[in-house]
This record gives structure tokens, C-alpha cells and sequence, in this order.
């Protein structure tokens, strides 16, 4: 082989290199952490946030307070959800600023201007990226349900 084929057959390895180290991080791989919120059961089939690298992945939220949807409809819901969100967030070392995304799940599009009043009033601007749904149906008969995904600055 002559040395101009070595030379970009040694770049390319560094170039490939340098890509996997950037998306996999320094460690090679990122461990795992997770974050319930206070009084959730423990034997739970998932976890409510899960911290992987700077990137914080929630697990979708209804509005409960000891494992029953809050009374008052859509508004208190969404707001008793966020909460917990919130709860999520800080127990990791994230803010509602740290959000990206959002995806909210409502049982009724009916819902849908009552539900951004209130999702508001809990994410200052920018405000992260959003998707809303409407689906046939949520465990508990909530009427909202809310994921999102927080990346923390460095």
C-alpha cells in the first residue's frame, strides 16, 4: 500500500474514531440512572426518569396524588402532572428549563385549550418543543398523561 492510501486510511480511522467517542461519550457509554418521585411504588415496571449522559428521559405523568387522579378535570390534572415532572427534574439536578420536548396525551382534544392554559403558566420561554395527541384511552381514566426529555447544559 503507498503512504497517500495510508494516510487516508489512518485519517478515516480517526475520523470514525473521534465520531464514536463524541456520540458515545468519554466513558464509551453512558451509565444509567433513575429518578422516581417521592412515594412512587417500588416495584414499578419502568422508571419515571432515567438519566443517561446529560439527557433526562421522563416517563409519561398523570395528575396523581396518592395513586388517584387529582378531581377538578383537565386543569388541575395537567398542573398536578407538570408537578410532578417538576419533582422529577429537581431530584435529577434539572429544571423545567432543561426541557426539549414534550408530548402530551389527551383523552379528549376537547381538552386541548384548557390543557395549554395551564402547561403555560409551568414552562417559562423558550418554551420546549411539543407534540399533543388525543387517544383512545389513559390507565386510571386520567384525562392527560405528559412525557418529556430534559438535556442539561454544560
Amino acid at each position: 500500500m503507498n503512504r497517500s492510501i495510508m494516510k487516508f486510511a489512518l485519517l478515516g480511522f480517526v475520523i470514525v474514531a473521534a465520531a464514536v467517542f463524541i456520540i458515545a461519550g468519554p466513558s464509551g457509554g453512558s451509565e444509567k440512572r433513575a429518578f422516581n418521585p417521592p412515594g412512587a411504588p417500588a416495584d414499578l415496571p419502568f422508571s419515571n426518569g432515567l438519566l443517561v449522559g446529560n439527557t433526562l428521559y421522563l416517563a409519561g405523568q398523570q395528575g396523581l396524588v396518592n395513586g388517584k387522579v387529582v378531581p377538578g378535570g383537565i386543569g388541575p390534572e395537567t398542573k398536578a402532572a407538570l408537578e410532578i415532572i417538576q419533582s422529577i427534574l429537581k431530584q435529577a439536578g434539572f429544571q423545567m428549563t432543561d426541557v426539549v420536548t414534550v408530548t402530551v396525551y389527551l383523552s379528549d382534544v376537547k381538552d386541548f385549550a384548557e390543557m395549554t392554559r395551564v402547561y403555560k403558566t409551568m414552562f417559562p420561554q423558550p418554551r420546549p418543543a411539543r407534540a399533543t395527541v388525543q387517544v383512545a384511552g389513559l390507565v386510571n381514566n386520567a384525562r392527560v398523561e405528559i412525557s418529556a426529555i430534559a438535556v442539561k447544559q454544560h
